[in-house]
């Protein structure tokens, strides 16, 4: 009897046990489908190579849920629709987009969420589907095969560019110009003390210019000064040359008077001097006449003459 009552009490503690297990699974179970908050991804441009179901979800490089399901989306646009449960603290906002990281080495795939700075609203979780949806961003990996297209694309347009570079008119023009060069190089060389020289008479020359121009300068702003100086004096000398036009004027007038007084007195004394001139002409011509006729000078004209008194 001892032993079936130890056998009922043990097998009444285990089941007793496994209840409990089993309800606090069930609870457990039920906790974390409340806890989780739901999002959609659509991955349009990216591989979901290494992504499976309970494939981490990571912010800022923290886990903070894991994917819970994933297939084609409808529509034909061969984008790949990934649902995602993540702790509902997590703050995603409406600028937040998923990328997908895939480690090198072992090929596991995550979901990365990446939220720009800003001040974007929080996106809300929903409580039935459809999910709220994270946009799409660009992974690194995607960024690097961009960049390694385009520096491919300009590296071929590089060396078609070379190649053209390198056409047989192009080297046979090239060979010419270095040809030319060298020969410019050697007469440089031939003439290197006379460039020298001519080098140094330049500078010499760019000396003297700056001084020149100091000179130049400084004579500028003594004309300037000398200028300003002989304005002055230019007024002050027309002013003075006014008045003297002004006596000038007046000591002409006065002139002019006098020269018409003495221009009338002088044709007086020019008639006296005529008349004065016409006397003697006269008198000359009769003494003329007489010394023509010495008989008559010396007995006289035959006329009786009168003595004194008579």
């Amino acid at each position: 009897m001892e032993n079936e009552a130890r056998y009922i009490l043990a097998g009444s503690l285990i089941v007793a046990v496994s209840l409990l297990m089993l309800a606090g699974l069930v609870w457990l179970a039920g906790g974390s489908q409340i806890a989780y908050a739901h999002y959609t991804i659509y991955f349009r441009n990216q591989s979901m190579d290494g992504l499976d179901i309970n494939s981490p979800v990571k912010l800022r490089g923290i886990k903070v849920g894991e994917v819970s399901n994933y297939a084609f989306a409808p529509g034909g646009h061969n984008a790949v629709r990934v649902d995602i449960k993540i702790n509902p603290a997590t703050p995603i906002h409406i600028s937040s987009h998923a990328v997908v990281q895939r480690n090198i080495v072992t090929g596991l795939a995550a979901i990365e969420i990446d939220t720009p700075p800003g001040n974007s609203p929080l996106l809300i979780p929903g409580a039935t589907p459809p999910w709220p949806i994270i946009s799409e961003g660009s992974s690194d990996l995607e960024k690097v095969t961009t960049n390694l297209t385009q520096i491919s694309q300009k590296t071929a347009q590089m060396l078609d560019g070379i190649n053209q570079m390198l056409s047989p008119a192009n080297l046979s023009a090239l060979s010419t110009s270095l040809k030319n060069l060298a020969t410019v190089s050697s007469a440089l060389a031939a003439n290197q003390q006379d460039m020298l020289q001519t080098l140094s008479s330049i500078h010499r020359a760019a000396d003297s210019f700056d001084q020149t121009s100091d000179s130049l300068y400084a004579t500028s702003e003594h004309f300037n000064q000398r200028f300003a100086g002989l304005a002055d004096q230019t007024q002050t000398a027309l002013q003075h040359t006014d008045l003297v036009l002004d006596s000038v004027n007046r000591q002409a007038l006065l002139l002019s008077g006098q020269l018409q007084i003495l221009l009338a007195t002088s044709h007086q004394d020019m008639n006296q001097i005529t008349n004065d001139l016409h006397q003697g002409e006269n008198q000359l011509s009769e003494a003329t006449r007489r010394l023509n006729q010495p008989a008559s000078l010396i007995f006289g004209n035959g006329s009786d003459q009168t003595a004194p008194g008579e």
